[in-house]
């Protein structure tokens, strides 16, 4: 899927109508990373940010979460609660973007940031804080991101190089916590028609001191 690079200069309504269709372009299915890592997710309350449709919110919910979610498409939360109703679980669903969320301070066991890199180098330093600041003593943060070879693929994720990850780029991002898993590689995805094929990928989780 070729990015579209309007989504830079008019994002919210590039996603409003890319969201604003019946199919869940990203599919329903959890972000397989995330899965991979559920012995880290745990228990408690936990946040999904730039949540889109709610694949992994209602995941999360689907496992005994807590969760509070948001996105700021309100045709994407209002897919992600029908996707919540159709599976029985409850996420705290909000319509918002990142700087007017409600970041409460060491209120959640976990955050959950799954390809959300929208974000310029600068904005990208503020939002890391605000997901520290977030955490519990003890919580974690589960991070799945395009790496820097993703270019190569075209296979989604953004269009430009410094909105894509690398290991020391998260690692400097939480100096201070505890690695859990910091791995870069290879896979083919099936998330929707949105995210397909092979990519090239960043997982990383930590725990907050």
């Amino acid at each position: 899927m070729r990015f579209d690079m309007t989504a830079l200069t008019n994002p919210q309504a590039t996603w409003d109508r890319r969201f604003s269709t019946t199919e869940y372009i990203f599919g329903e299915e959890p972000n397989a990373f995330l899965v991979a890592q559920s012995a880290h997710c745990g228990q408690g309350h936990a946040l999904a940010l730039a949540d889109g449709e709610g694949r992994n919110s209602v995941w999360l919910a689907r496992q005994g979460l807590k969760v509070d979610a948001f996105d700021f498409s309100a045709p994407a939360v209002e897919k992600a609660r029908a996707l919540a109703a159709k599976h029985g679980v409850s996420p705290n669903f909000t319509c918002t973007d990142w700087q007017s969320f409600e970041w409460k301070q060491a209120h959640y066991d976990l955050v959950v940031g799954i390809f959300f890199q929208f974000a310029t180098s600068d904005e990208r330093s503020e939002l890391f804080e605000k997901i520290k600041q977030s955490l519990k003593p003890g919580g974690i943060v589960l991070i799945q991101g395009y790496g820097k070879n993703q270019l190569s693929y075209n296979t989604g994720g953004p269009g430009k190089l410094d909105h894509l990850y690398d290991e020391d780029l998260l690692r400097q991002g939480f100096a201070g916590y505890e690695e859990l898993v910091c791995e870069t590689y290879e896979a083919t995805i099936v998330e929707g028609t949105a995210h397909s094929g092979m990519s090239a990928l960043v997982g990383f989780v930590a725990r907050k001191p």
